[in-house]
């Protein structure tokens, strides 16, 4: 899945004053939302691992790389062939323990 950040996004404004970069939490939204596109709705998520390797600045594209299945993905951001991001998201069911 790629996706771009436009300069208007609501969390931009002082996420840095001068030069504003896309935060780590809308990141992982877009991985979040790349997951429940191929699997449905997630539940009660962790992230054991997660790296944010490089920034990402508004307008610039990105591409979400999926691996793995329910309960547990991997995933990689990339901006052309950077990585900017990587880790794990697990979903278990919220009775569950953790």
């Amino acid at each position: 899945m790629d996706f771009t950040i436009s300069a208007d996004h609501p969390s931009l404004p002082g996420h840095f004053p001068g030069r504003p970069l896309v935060p780590g939490v809308v990141v992982l939204e877009r991985v979040v939302e790349a997951i429940e596109a191929a699997h449905g709705p997630l539940r009660a998520l962790r992230l054991p691992q997660v790296k944010f390797l490089q920034p990402l600045l508004p307008g610039e594209s990105a591409r979400i790389e999926l691996d793995g299945a329910a309960p547990r993905w991997r995933f990689r951001v990339l901006r052309e062939a950077t990585l900017i991001a990587s880790g794990e998201i697990l979903a278990h069911d919220a009775g569950a323990a953790a």
